[in-house]
């Protein structure tokens, strides 16, 4: 469930609400998108996935957490996490050709 919009980082680009299936966030002049609507949170990790400078918190969990901050997730390296870990990203190097899926598909060539 979504669980942060950081203020600090956030670039006020909006994908997070464009691309929300669920229409979780509120755009709002001049600051950064407010989440209006957790409780519709599908937990898809799109707005984490697309947001370009790991401005969001998308935890894995269904309910809502309590004492979530910004500090503690940027301390624990959890803002833009997921994105991280599936490989999307600019900076982030692909380690498809070690998956080994991959390489039995590339075997049967």
């Amino acid at each position: 469930m979504i669980e942060l919009v950081s203020e600090s980082r956030c670039i006020q680009c909006n994908l997070c609400v464009k691309v929300c299936p669920t229409n979780v966030f509120d755009k709002v002049p001049d600051a950064p998108p407010k989440i209006a609507r957790q409780s519709d949170c599908q937990t898809c990790f799109m707005c984490e996935l697309y947001c370009p400078v790991d401005a969001l918190y998308v935890a894995p969990d269904v309910e809502p957490l309590t004492g979530i901050n910004e500090e503690s997730l940027a301390e624990s390296q959890l803002l833009g996490s997921y994105r991280k870990n599936i490989g999307w990203g600019k900076s982030v190097t692909t380690t498809a050709k070690e998956d080994s899926t991959y390489k039995l598909l590339e075997k049967m060539k």
